[in-house]
């Protein structure tokens, strides 16, 4: 673009018209923007008048259609929802105009986050249908960002966002393998961003490379864009190898740290103490987190005006039960104790204190510059009946703690793709990015999805 070889015009063109020619496959993109191009051609008049506002000036962004925009739907993935769109943009979008981005459009979400029912299947909603993984098409591509990852591994857009409360940007990037950064709490403004918890949510880049990751979070956060050039050479980085996600993946993870130590840094094992604990906290604390801010949030837009009406309008639609009834976990939080109990507010000061203490006595004890574990096992086949074949525990430390994490390419498991994920301390967003730089050209790692209609095993 800065050499006149490429406009925004034709950039925005090439991705809707692979929208049109390879989403019927995949089923991720809800809907695209009818200004895209207007907003692609505003871009290409910076460009040549030198009035460029960003990195971002004229790039096609996807936006999960949980994140509030306008003059488009947002649906967290309900028919709820479904009606007129919000009456303001997210604050994370109106950075994004200001960048010069060109909104492209919604991309497909698990139905509010993947926080509605006992057993979901991650990348279905009742606005959308189910998302597929590009690699496999029959194989799930996890939740609850799983169009804005799906969408990316096919090369539909050039950056999305993405939202997590716990591991919902980081396992859809590595099962779709592409990159997905988690920031820090706080760092990337969640107004206007349908929630789960104030206390774990946060929106964040995914993109094809760490470089497009970073440059999309110094938009969000709107702070100077620094590409990260990262070295391995005298690193330490700590694995927790988590060999219950089976032998493949603790394979390919160990074959990764040798890597890392032939490219010059240490590698020690380690174990992130707390896990057990953590696990019987999370789940109870975002009960009532969630009924506390999602009641907030129906407050601003038309529709159900709390949870209560939201559990009645679920019951009552027969499209929200499609491919899962359930809403169990609507049902628990509505009965779930106040986030002004004083038995909620120990345990979520527990839970927190115990998450930042998993990880910062590890890499303290360790001298560790980052934890790397696998982000997630091979994609499980899609089952409505079943639900999600999930157990992938490396998210939650960083996800409660409010620390970053970032995951990219790992290499495969037969035709599937996984993801190292790597996390560090609070507000070291910068480092563990130019880390993840020297990562993903270590491993070198990605290639393109084959759209395969199954696989064996």
């Amino acid at each position: 673009m800065s050499g006149g070889s490429l406009t925004s015009t034709a950039l925005t063109h090439a991705y809707l018209h692979r929208i049109r020619t390879v989403d019927p496959l995949i089923n991720s993109v809800l809907r695209t923007n009818p200004a895209a191009l207007a907003q692609a051609a505003a871009s290409d008049v910076r460009h040549r008048t030198g009035r460029v506002l960003g990195p971002l000036d004229g790039i096609p962004v996807l936006l999960k259609d949980n994140v509030d925009t306008r003059d488009m739907p947002t649906t967290a993935g309900s028919l709820a929802l479904a009606g007129a769109p919000p009456d303001t943009d997210a604050e994370l979008v109106t950075r994004l105009r200001d960048g010069g981005a060109v909104i492209l459009g919604k991309a497909n979400l698990s139905e509010w986050a993947n926080f509605r029912a006992a057993a979901p299947t991650s990348g279905w909603s009742a606005v959308g249908g189910q998302t597929h993984n590009p690699y496999v098409l029959d194989r799930n591509p996890c939740g609850s960002s799983s169009g804005s990852g799906a969408a990316l591994a096919a090369s539909l857009a050039q950056v999305a966002i993405g939202t997590e409360t716990d591991g919902s940007i980081v396992c859809p990037a590595g099962m779709t393998g592409v990159v997905g950064h988690k920031p820090s709490l706080g760092l990337v403004s969640g107004a206007g961003v349908v929630p789960i918890s104030a206390e774990q949510d946060t929106a964040g880049p995914m993109a094809r490379n760490v470089v497009d990751a970073a440059l999309t979070l110094a938009v969000l956060r709107g702070s100077d864009p620094v590409v990260p050039r990262g070295e391995l050479a005298g690193k330490r980085i700590g694995l927790w190898r988590l060999p219950e996600l089976g032998p493949e993946v603790d394979a390919l993870v160990v074959r990764a740290a040798e890597q890392f130590r032939a490219a010059g840094a240490e590698v020690v094992e380690v174990t992130p103490p707390y896990q057990d604990r953590l696990g019987e906290l999370e789940f109870p604390a975002l009960l009532s987190e969630f009924h506390r801010d999602i009641d907030a949030y129906l407050a601003t837009r038309e529709g159900p005006q709390d949870l209560a009406e939201l559990i009645e309008f679920t019951r009552t639609t027969p499209e929200e039960q499609t491919c899962f009834a359930g809403q169990e976990l609507f049902e628990q939080a509505l009965v779930a104790p106040p986030t002004t109990d004083p038995g909620y507010r120990a345990m979520r000061a527990e839970l927190t204190e115990l998450a930042k203490r998993s990880i910062d006595e590890t890499m303290a004890e360790h001298h560790l510059d980052a934890i790397a574990a696998p982000t997630n096992p091979p994609a499980w086949t899609t089952d409505c009946g079943r639900g999600d074949d999930d157990v992938i525990p490396s998210s939650t430390p960083a996800a409660v703690a409010g620390y970053p994490s970032t995951s990219v390419p790992a290499g495969f498991v037969g035709e599937l793709p996984v993801g190292l994920l790597l996390m560090a301390g609070d507000r070291q967003d910068s480092a563990l990015l130019s880390l993840a730089a020297a990562v993903e050209q270590e491993l070198a790692a990605w290639q393109p999805p084959k759209f395969l209609p199954s696989v064996d095993g």
